[in-house]
């Protein structure tokens, strides 16, 4: 973690939060914020837990420690780029707190993929890890510094098998080396106690127990997933 993300981190979770508006076209209640304490400020995306639609298959009220755990997980691992995000209370109760990116609207991962095939590696082998059944087109941003990020975490880690991604363009491919190195080294510090604690305080412990599962096959296997027969792909795709 960089000094800027830890600075962006004791932001997001001790500074005040200005509700600014509703973001448009999201599934669940999404603000935009600004996070000030003192002469620091910075916006901020807020998902508070009671503006969660109900889903079937995930358990009620935890969408927004999901959006957590997904950072806490590309920290460890080293990618790809999620924004700093936090757990706290908020104006309309407990949420999700997350460094907003500027970006590029024009850009996703159907118009960067050919360009960054590297970058949209790691963010395939991090969607395995995580269970993400969500991975649209737009959920990969293109940053105003040209840096790719990826966001909207909410249905990942489901101890069942979920994967749904538009990013299959690397299926049956050998895993580089030194990504492989690092899923080995994401692998032992998901042993260590400090780890551990904090995802078990935004998971439960039987999902955690399935990424642990999850990591090993991908190691075992050493190359990317094909897609599953049920549902692989995310609607809709952007």
């Amino acid at each position: 973690m960089t000094s800027a993300d830890e600075d962006a981190l004791r932001l997001l979770e001790h500074g005040e939060l200005e509700l600014l508006g509703l973001l448009p076209r999201s599934s669940n209640y999404t603000f935009l914020a600004k996070a000030t304490d003192g002469a620091a400020e910075a916006l901020a995306v807020y998902k508070p837990r009671r503006g969660e639609a109900p889903l079937w298959d995930f358990p009620e009220g935890t969408l927004c420690q999901r959006e957590v755990a997904a950072f806490v997980v590309a920290d460890a691992l080293g990618w790809p780029a999620v924004p700093p995000t936090v757990l706290r209370e908020g104006p309309e109760g407990p949420g999700s707190v997350q460094r907003f990116v500027e970006f590029d609207p024009q850009q996703h991962f159907f118009t960067m993929q050919d360009e960054r095939p590297d970058d949209f590696r790691r963010v395939a082998l991090f969607d395995v890890v995580v269970n993400n059944a969500d991975r649209k087109s737009g959920h990969c941003l293109l940053s105003t510094e040209g840096m790719p990020f990826c966001i909207d975490h909410g249905v990942c880690f489901h101890e069942e098998p979920k994967l749904r991604t538009v990013i299959w363009d690397f299926a049956g491919e050998q895993i580089p080396p030194p990504l492989l190195d690092d899923l080995r080294g994401f692998g032992e510090r998901l042993s260590a106690q400090a780890l551990r604690g904090a995802l078990g305080e935004l998971l439960s412990e039987r999902e955690l127990d399935a990424m642990d599962a999850r990591l090993a096959a991908l190691v075992a296997a050493g190359c990317f997933p094909e897609p599953g027969s049920d549902r692989p792909y995310p609607w809709p795709p952007v």
